[in-house]
């Protein structure tokens, strides 16, 4: 069992920056791939971004070049760091784990979730 406990979300202006957290228990954080996604009002989860056990990366085109992600294996943390935030980058921003090393851009590969934070991005 995965217990994910996002934090960091709030109210930015457009242009600003935020940096979520995820907290996860278990002992083999660091062989797990972990993702980010993100559920705006009426439309589905999305992806936004996965980090590998080898710290590879991948993103959604739609915040390529803007966010980034990284873990901290020593800490059970895997981070999301947003800049040039838009008021479209509004959203509950979720932490994922997936039970392989490897990312995915498929909700459905993800085994556990967090609760989600509110990031609000104001024009």
């Amino acid at each position: 069992q995965v217990e994910l406990v996002e934090s960091g979300g709030g109210l930015v202006q457009a242009g600003g920056s935020l940096r979520l957290s995820c907290a996860a228990s278990g002992r083999t954080f660091s062989r797990y791939a972990m993702g980010w996604f993100r559920q705006a009002p009426g439309k589905e989860r999305e992806f936004v971004g996965a980090i590998g056990w080898n710290d590879y990366t991948r993103y959604a085109d739609s915040v390529k070049g803007r966010f980034t992600i990284s873990r901290e294996n020593a800490k059970n943390a895997v981070y999301l760091q947003m800049n040039s935030l838009k008021p479209e980058d509004t959203a509950v921003y979720y932490c994922a784990s997936r039970l392989a090393p490897t990312t995915s851009q498929a909700r459905g590969d993800y085994d556990y979730w967090g609760q989600g934070t509110q990031v609000t991005v104001s024009s």
